[in-house]
């Protein structure tokens, strides 16, 4: 097995395969992070204070970490998906299962990450998109956790459940990438807005009314492009969301709650080094609603505090303007 980023879900996702008796290399882009998983068994960086199998090997080259290997999970960042994966393409075998981990879309193309991934292999390659409510530290910790591999082809997702699932790590089929994709994207947008209304001092019912019409949104524009409306009921729909907006552990969130309490988005990316997918993502969605004429008010309101200069609290002023409508609207 190969995972593909070592950032705190990639070292997770290879440490769980280590446990179940595979051989795993992961594929770091740090030479330290490289050196401290081989030698000391820990990332520090992004996975502290958990110690790693003694049999993970890590590697800085992504060619050698993927060759031969009968299953590959990318784990990098969604803006760097197409560049490392160009790259590890030309090692991975025919026959492989290759796992989407990254829950975004490629800035630009507004791709999603298992279609990124069809352009780079060839023809016919198995390709999956795992999502769902995971943290990766309560994965680490073998808290009990319920995610999905969805496929077009249900036995590729199937293969993928039986290699990363396990006792405390238990994975569902779906044959819907499409809504697990853009579920796991989209929730990272809504979950910067949640963490905005704490930012501002708000309560339970803002956040709530959030979550549900956030929910409204990303399926409708998930129907709009192809995806089933029960996806979004499901735990790469309603459950990530329900996680990513409220607890604690999420970094949308958090990002979120320091834009709430006045901080400039380019100021808190610039001290983190772990990635708020959303904010990235709250762009790239206003242009996929435009291309679909579907309206998305929260995601638009997100993107304009984060990119256009408006402030959280002209945002939700904005939201509770809007003219009347019923709650079920196309």
């Amino acid at each position: 097995m190969a995972v593909v980023g070592a950032g705190g879900w990639g070292t997770t996702l290879a440490d769980l395969l280590c446990a179940a008796g595979h051989e795993v290399v992961i594929w770091a882009y740090e030479a330290e992070v490289a050196d401290e998983i081989n030698r000391l068994h820990r990332n520090e960086l992004f996975l502290p204070d958990a110690p790693l199998r003694p049999s993970l090997a890590a590697t800085t080259d992504v060619g050698g970490a993927v060759r031969g290997a009968e299953l590959v999970v990318a784990a990098v960042p969604s803006h760097a998906m197409r560049r490392v994966m160009a790259q590890a393409a030309p090692a991975i075998a025919a026959g492989a299962v290759v796992v989407s981990a990254s829950k975004g879309l490629e800035p630009g193309t507004r791709r999603r990450m298992t279609e990124v991934l069809a352009e780079l292999l060839p023809p016919g390659a198995a390709v999956v998109a795992l999502s769902g409510p995971t943290f990766a530290r309560e994965v680490y910790e073998r808290q009990p956790t319920a995610a999905v591999v969805a496929a077009a082809d249900e036995r590729t997702a199937a293969r993928a459940q039986a290699a990363l699932g396990g006792r405390s790590f238990r994975l569902y089929t779906n044959d819907d990438p499409v809504g697990v994709e853009l579920g796991g994207a989209l929730k990272n947008v809504v979950a910067i807005a949640a963490g905005m209304l704490e930012g501002l001092g708000l309560g339970h019912n803002p956040r709530a009314a959030l979550i549900t019409r956030g929910l409204a949104e990303i399926t409708r524009l998930g129907v709009a492009l192809g995806a089933r409306p029960a996806t979004f009921a499901g735990l790469a729909g309603m459950g990530d969301l329900m996680l990513t907006a409220t607890g604690h552990l999420s970094r949308n969130r958090s990002f979120g709650v320091e834009v709430g309490r006045g901080r400039r988005p380019a100021e808190i990316m610039a001290e983190r080094r772990t990635v708020a997918e959303g904010v990235e993502t709250a762009r790239t969605a206003v242009a996929l609603g435009e291309a679909a004429g579907v309206e998305l008010p929260i995601v638009r309101e997100v993107a304009g505090v984060l990119f256009e200069g408006r402030t959280p609290g002209q945002a939700l002023e904005s939201l509770m303007e809007r003219s009347l409508k019923s709650e079920v609207w196309s």
